[in-house]
């Protein structure tokens, strides 16, 4: 009995080696090894291009992708990341998590090359512990060293961070779409430079919101891409306070798209009430810029908290 529980055993030893098995093989073929580094350290490095897959810089939202880091890896597991906040490079713990992909300033990245001349990383956006395989993973990185941008290149970071002519093609196509059907929020895309709000008269006043939330995964993207309003107007025919949505035409017109808490029954007057608000009192007492990108101005759709005080 003995010698068949033995050979079972060992039956099943070989049986798992065969098949390659081995669990310190199967951890090191899930996780990978780490790179090395040492070639590359002490090089500074700057962002010059940050990209989707499409290989511009713009989304059919109107999302701008711009390079801003400069990076130096000091160590295989340090690196420094330049602060905009304490202007000056601050050092992080470079974190191995598997394959390719690392951590460093709170961001995770896979790291597809590296070289004394240049980078290419792709910035991650993890859901929970998964690599979200969404628009917010499609963003590549490239990095010039300092000495390949001033020495061989022979220009600037300033100079390769600009958009490209594509980009401004790009923009271009969106506008024109836009402005076929101005008022429509499908058409609409965010604008680089958001709408602007300028009180012309003493009895109004405005304050633009953000929403940023890390607990809920909003970050500074979500201010950019809905840029959010509060309008407060003194001496008003009555008081109210409605939350909505609109559009904000080239010319600087404002056409609401969507009014919030409101019930159905009373949905169609209050509309009516609220675009007249926006029509006589925002559009006179305020002067309304358009949103614009690369110096181009375009429909976009923005939300308002408006506020009357009698």
């Amino acid at each position: 009995m003995n010698k068949k529980i033995m050979f079972s055993v060992l039956s099943l030893a070989i049986s798992l080696v065969s098949c390659g098995e081995d669990p310190h093989k199967l951890r090191e073929k899930k996780i990978g090894k780490k790179l090395d580094f040492s070639t590359i350290v002490g090089i500074k490095y700057y962002e010059v291009k940050r990209r989707f897959s499409t290989g511009l810089s713009f989304n059919e939202m109107g999302f701008q992708q711009e390079p801003t880091w400069i990076i130096e890896f000091k160590s295989n597991d340090t690196v420094s990341a330049w602060s905009p906040q304490k202007q000056r490079m601050q050092p992080f713990y470079l974190l191995f998590d598997h394959g390719n992909v690392y951590n460093f300033a709170k961001e995770y990245f896979r790291i597809k090359k590296i070289s004394k001349d240049s980078l290419l990383f792709q910035r991650l956006h993890l859901k929970g512990k998964e690599i979200s395989s969404d628009i917010r993973s499609d963003v590549n990185i490239v990095y010039y060293s300092e000495d390949y941008i001033k020495n061989t290149l022979k220009t600037t970071a300033q100079e390769l961070q600009k958009p490209t002519a594509a980009d401004t093609a790009y923009i271009e196509s969106l506008i024109t779409k836009s402005n076929q059907n101005p008022t429509n929020a499908k058409t609409a895309f965010a604008g680089r430079q958001p709408v602007i709000f300028t009180p012309t008269s003493l009895i109004v006043q405005v304050k633009k919101i953000s929403t940023v939330n890390t607990l809920m995964g909003r970050t500074e993207s979500y201010d950019y891409l809905f840029p959010k309003y509060r309008i407060e107007i003194s001496r008003a025919y009555q008081d109210f306070a409605y939350e909505l949505s609109a559009v904000v035409d080239d010319n600087g017109r404002i056409h609401m798209t969507k009014l919030y808490f409101v019930q159905p029954e009373f949905l169609e007057s209050k509309a009516k009430a609220v675009q007249g608000i926006l029509d006589i009192y925002v559009r006179n007492l305020f002067k309304v810029t358009a949103g614009s990108t690369l110096s181009k101005a375009h429909s976009s759709e923005i939300k308002i908290i408006l506020i009357g005080k009698k």
